[in-house]
């Protein structure tokens, strides 16, 4: 992030969180109106000091650090102990072609001579830069194995989302090797006079106070200094929470806004009595899928895993900014239907569905499973078998969407600084179980059976596991429950909701409900996490903010 100011107590707007949105509106409200001051309030450090979030290949690293919450779910059940998707949320102002058109205005899309783009679903200058990745070539084959397996190739059908079945490549967060963020909204080319930012810093709650019509009104914010002290500072226009789906009904939680029934046990006094925080949260499952080829120059495992290679690739990126490290380890992608895959599932047939809607609440337009591989072994942190000199691995993951289960994000006490308690419910819901088999299943076989890839398997990685080998979803079913982790796309936990929906934690301008100059703007609005990655929809959802506050106080 860009420079640190001596903060004042007194602000126009306060931001509560530097994550994705929350630049994104601190910038383009500071920009819009250079008379105005704006707080961004974060908890981490300044990431101009963080190399991890800037060389795209360093992401794994990023784990259980300094910019890592470490927040660990409890353990579950379920995982042993043109149409558009927005247009499902059915809310006025966040159509499809309203909320396509937001993350647009973000994006600065940078293409290549061998991108065929659809020009029309790109914004070209907005701050955040991004450009197609060029693959290794185990993906060039997983490609050839995705179009075999009945998924033609359209190089952009990620940005223009008419396809439900098909590979293709989705544009990176990267540009000239350095990973592009929401803090380049507020930093760098783009730093501003008029924003302040505090880091190190954690949002306690948000200080309500009555106004004189009688009606509660937020204020200003209680923070957490780095020294451990507190203080409060004021916001004469709006406060605005930007935590995540993770911290944001924390906040608003520990502010007296939430479920009578969770505040009261922790002697927080219920100010508005809202059941829906920490409600609805839902994340994107996947399942790693990994395997062993003997044949070198495929992956890229030689570039990080064999002798002092990681050295020579480190120094490639200090010195270039390319080779490895300036890209994410992730290569094709691809999206599926799986409606005659599940004809014979009894659970599929017998379950409740919507005209015009399979069970999981999608329509024939919709993709029920993204694929994607990766171009060397790795991947969240559990996965530390890694290939050394001779040995060389990749993996197919399967993505579900349409998700049936629901999680809760609750206060596991008062104090700010404690963790809260997480239960993600993943695989609650049978059907996301047996959809999930059955898309590892295809997924295995578009490894095993493709024409790209199947003279190149040696066998499952590690050899033990033996899924090379499994044929039927009854197969697959131990193997999810064993293997299934996040897409770290949890959304939901401040769901938008029209007036009449009793679970519904903010309107459809981001307002929280009962509380003036309240609004929540990152992934925790979203009312249903739709067949998409979250990062594109956290800029949409910080522009429309910003254009919503903009209006409001007739700032442009």
């Amino acid at each position: 992030m860009g420079s640190i100011y001596t903060p004042t107590e007194e602000y126009d707007f306060i931001v509560c969180g530097g994550g994705t949105a929350g630049c994104v509106v601190a910038g383009r409200l500071a920009e819009g109106n250079p008379s105005l001051r704006v707080l961004v309030i974060e908890a981490g450090q300044h990431n101009e000091h963080l190399e991890n979030t800037q060389m795209a290949g360093g992401w794994s690293q990023l784990f259980d650090k300094e910019t890592d919450w470490n927040i660990v779910a409890d353990e579950g059940a379920g995982i042993n102990d043109r149409r558009q998707d927005y247009d499902d949320w059915g809310l006025e102002g966040w159509s499809g072609e309203e909320f396509f058109g937001y993350m647009r205005k973000a994006e600065t899309f940078h293409t290549k001579e061998w991108f065929d783009e659809s020009t029309k679903c790109h914004g070209y200058d907005g701050p955040l830069h991004n450009e197609p990745h060029d693959c290794a070539p185990i993906s060039e084959l997983i490609l050839k194995s995705m179009v075999s397996k009945g998924m033609p190739l359209d190089h952009d059908m990620f940005s223009h989302g008419e396809r439900p079945q098909g590979c293709g490549h989705p544009p990176r967060t990267v540009h000239q090797g350095i990973r592009t963020t929401g803090a380049d909204f507020i930093t760098k080319n783009h730093q501003k006079h008029n924003v302040t930012i505090l880091v190190e810093t954690h949002v306690d709650k948000v200080i309500l106070q009555t106004n004189a019509q009688g009606e509660l009104q937020a204020t200003g914010v209680q923070v957490i200094k780095p020294d451990g002290t507190t203080a409060r500072l004021v916001a004469t226009k709006e406060v605005i929470v930007s935590g995540g789906a993770y911290c944001s009904p924390n906040i608003l939680n520990r502010s007296g806004i939430g479920a009578r029934s969770d505040l009261e046990p922790l002697g927080i006094s219920t100010l508005v009595d809202l059941p829906g925080v920490g409600r609805n949260l839902m994340d994107h499952l996947i399942v790693f899928m990994f395997y062993e080829t003997a044949q070198a120059g495929l992956t890229n495992d030689h570039l990080v895993y064999h002798g002092d290679a990681l050295q020579h690739t480190y120094q490639q990126w200090k010195d270039e900014k390319t080779g490895f490290l300036s890209t994410f380890p992730f290569g094709a992608f691809a999206y599926a239907r799986l409606d005659e895959r599940m004809a014979d599932s009894e659970l599929w047939k017998a379950a409740p569905r919507r005209p015009g809607r399979d069970p999981m609440g999608l329509t024939p337009r919709q993709p029920n499973v993204e694929f994607f591989n990766t171009e060397c072994y790795g991947g969240p942190k559990q996965y530390e078998h890694f290939p050394v000199d001779g040995e060389h691995a990749f993996s197919m993951i399967a993505e579900l969407f349409g998700a049936q289960s629901r999680g809760t994000v609750q206060l596991n006490s008062a104090d700010p600084l404690d963790r809260p308690k997480v239960d993600c419910g993943y695989l609650t819901h049978p059907l996301d179980l047996e959809v999930l088999a059955e898309a590892c299943r295809l997924g295995n076989e578009i490894v095993m059976e493709g024409k790209g890839t199947r003279d190149i398997v040696k066998g499952s990685w590690p050899p033990e596991l033996n899924h090379h080998e499994y044929k039927t979803r009854e197969d697959w079913i131990p193997y999810v429950k064993e293997h299934a982790t996040t897409c770290y796309h949890a959304s939901g936990t401040c769901a938008m909701g029209k007036k009449d929906n009793a679970n519904a934690v903010v309107d459809e301008a981001l307002v929280v409900k009962g509380i003036k100059n309240l609004r929540v703007a990152d992934c925790s609005i979203i009312p249903i996490l739709g067949g998409a990655h979250t990062q594109m929809p956290a800029y949409g959802i910080g522009e429309k903010c910003a254009d919503l506050i903009t209006k409001k106080w007739n700032l442009a």
